[in-house]
């Protein structure tokens, strides 16, 4: 046997070996894989059970409440602290399971599982989040100021509407897997990002003429003054959060999201001017469109819209500014009183 041919005998008696082994550990993965499909279920329904439960023993804690004795209504009392708590922590236990995905990520992905199994997943996926939100940013940013200062041929425009929907597009489907790993996005700034999509969507399919150049210079202008807003807000809420994680007073997977959630964040009134300004410039985007949808002239379709969707902008986000506002203030009042 010739010495080249002993080479590759052995060669290949080691890949065999590896080779076996990599059967059996497949086959562990698979045993496992199957134990923890098991153990997900298991888990799923045990949550089901508790909550159905807990509402059982909430309406009878409810009714025993009345009339009883001052050592029964503290124990009762108790029990009803207990009670608060506990949804928080079955949402906790839910992050970690499969969940079924809302109707727009149906819609989008179909029924595809979206769900992340481990902490460093997640952060992982939250982290990529913040950059991309962050570096989209900066690109509108820069490509605002090129078309509002040097540039002004329709297919620029074109160019950077489409980046805005693909933009917000993507936002929605991001922070919809988001959310069904464990993060807290709610409210208006869910919606937010939907209504932005209609609106970038509209301004792309208007057609070129006088009424789109009447309102073009205001909206780049707008549109490079709402991403510095953003870039500062990223900025400045990345290092609050951060400085709150280490305190262990926010939870992990808690975002950089437009707009701000926290009433704890100092220096607050730094970004107040910035933001109520950007909100007022929507209200007066609106009422100008509308202004123009009245003229003879106007046939577009995508002028009232456009109107519509800038008003529906500016009430949600000046509300929501100033409900967190009024909860700071009223949070601030309330700390001498503790004391």
């Amino acid at each position: 046997m010739s010495e080249n041919l002993k080479n590759i005998l052995e060669e290949w008696k080691g890949l065999e070996e590896e080779y076996q082994q990599l059967q059996e550990t497949h086959r562990m993965y698979l045993k496992k894989l199957d134990e923890l499909s098991k153990l997900q279920n298991n888990c799923s329904s045990s949550i089901s059970r508790q909550r159905t439960r807990l509402k059982e023993i909430s309406q009878l804690v409810k009714k025993s409440s009345k009339g009883s004795s001052e050592e029964d209504a503290r124990i009762l009392d108790e029990i009803k602290e207990k009670i608060k708590i506990r949804p928080n922590a079955f949402f906790q236990m839910e992050a970690f399971l499969p969940k079924k995905n809302s109707l727009y990520l149906s819609l989008v992905l179909g029924n595809v599982n979206v769900t992340l199994f481990n902490k460093q997943s997640k952060f992982a996926y939250k982290d990529e989040y913040e950059k991309f939100k962050l570096c989209l940013t900066v690109l509108l940013l820069l490509f605002s100021f090129i078309c509002y200062f040097f540039v002004s041929y329709r297919f620029s425009d074109v160019i950077l509407n489409f980046l805005l929907v693909w933009y917000y597009c993507t936002l929605t489907i991001r922070e919809s897997i988001l959310i069904t790993n464990g993060s807290r996005i709610k409210g208006w700034w869910v919606f937010h990002h939907y209504i932005s999509a209609v609106l970038s969507s509209v301004m792309l399919t208007w057609p070129e003429g006088n009424l789109y150049h009447m309102f073009r210079n205001q909206f780049l202008a707008y549109s490079l003054y709402q991403s510095f807003v953003q870039c500062l807000q990223c900025y400045y809420q990345s290092g609050c959060l951060y400085r709150l994680r280490a305190l262990g007073e926010r939870h992990n997977m808690d975002l950089t999201v437009e707009g701000f959630q926290s009433w704890m964040w100092k220096g607050l009134t730094f970004l107040l001017p910035f933001l109520f300004f950007g909100h007022f410039w929507q209200l007066f985007n609106g009422l100008s469109l509308f202004r123009m949808a009245q003229l003879p002239e106007c046939k577009e379709w995508q002028v009232p819209v456009c109107g519509l969707c800038f008003l529906i902008l500016f009430a949600g986000n000046f509300f929501t500014t100033v409900a967190v506002v009024r909860q700071k203030l009223k949070t601030r009042n309330q700390k001498p009183k503790s004391l």
